[in-house]
């Protein structure tokens, strides 16, 4: 069956709509954090995976760092292991290190790169085993709390993730570290994505989240905000868990050069399509 007229109308507006943004960001790195919903849901997954394969094939240069945190507690529940987080941060014991390692490291960084692969573009897994990108050292908090085997990122090393984006090849980068003993590391996925951003000079930084974006004390949403904006917002803790290292990770990343940050609702289908080639955009931005 053919596409109608005005199936074929909407299409070309989306695609005379969407061109300003792809030539303004043809050539540019642009750092995607993928976690939450978009990687449990198969039909978000695939829509994500055609979306990173489409942005690169018209020009741009997506950077992926993802998550894993639903697959993590999955294994830990049939291991047994009971698992808690402090601060937005898995505490993590040897038992939980090493199904972080077998999940975030290798299973969950596989099968995204495969995915993207299988939609149309070239992308390689960088993870602790075949790469030694992310390094690290273990996280005490400000409170002195003993997260276990929690890293902070120290030292982003890019010449593995620049070769690859020169060969056209999209990297895909786990968020385990190695510290200076090759010991791996459990990071937040989003503090590893906003220095991987700095890094490299991108020109955004997007982290997919579960919710509409960053609300104010009634619950509106804040379609954008300055850095200023976010740091009060941060101080009077109107964000709480795993919502504080993301509006963090945003914040720094611009300060130290990635031109804008954003953080968008990953449960809308083709939520990164949306916010790159719209003006609306579905979250909150960070300028």
């Amino acid at each position: 069956m053919g596409v109608t007229r005005k199936q074929a109308e909407n299409i070309a507006s989306v695609l005379s709509e969407g061109m300003p943004y792809i030539q303004r960001f043809y050539g540019k790195i642009i750092v995607v954090k993928y976690g939450g919903a978009a990687m449990s849901d198969r039909f978000l997954k695939k829509g994500f995976a055609r979306d990173i394969a489409l942005m690169k094939l018209v020009g741009m240069n997506p950077v992926i760092v993802h998550g894993g945190g639903p697959q993590i507690a999955k294994e830990l529940k049939k291991a047994g292991v009971i698992s808690d987080f402090k601060l937005g941060h898995r505490i993590t014991d040897k038992k939980t290190m090493a199904v972080v390692k077998q999940i975030l490291g290798i299973q969950v960084n596989t099968e995204i790169s495969t995915l993207i692969s299988q939609s149309g573009a070239i992308s390689k897994g960088l993870n602790y085993k075949n790469s030694k990108t992310v390094r690290a050292s273990k996280l005490i908090s400000e409170s002195g709390l003993d997260l276990g085997l929690v890293g902070k990122v120290d030292k982003i090393y890019t010449r593995e993730i620049k070769n690859l984006i020169s060969k056209d090849i999209i990297p895909v980068i786990s968020p385990v570290g190695l510290d200076k003993n090759y010991q791996c590391l459990n990071i937040n996925a989003d503090v590893v994505a906003g220095k991987v951003a700095e890094s490299l000079n991108a020109e955004k930084l997007i982290l997919l989240t579960d919710v509409k974006g960053i609300t104010d004390d009634k619950g509106k949403l804040l379609s954008k905000i300055s850095s200023v904006k976010a740091n009060k917002i941060l101080k009077n803790g109107i964000v709480k868990g795993g919502m504080v290292p993301k509006l963090i990770a945003a914040v720094q990343a611009t300060k130290n050069g990635v031109s804008s940050s954003h953080i968008i609702d990953g449960r809308v289908p083709h939520a990164v399509m949306l916010e790159i080639l719209t003006a609306e955009g579905v979250g909150t931005l960070i300028s």
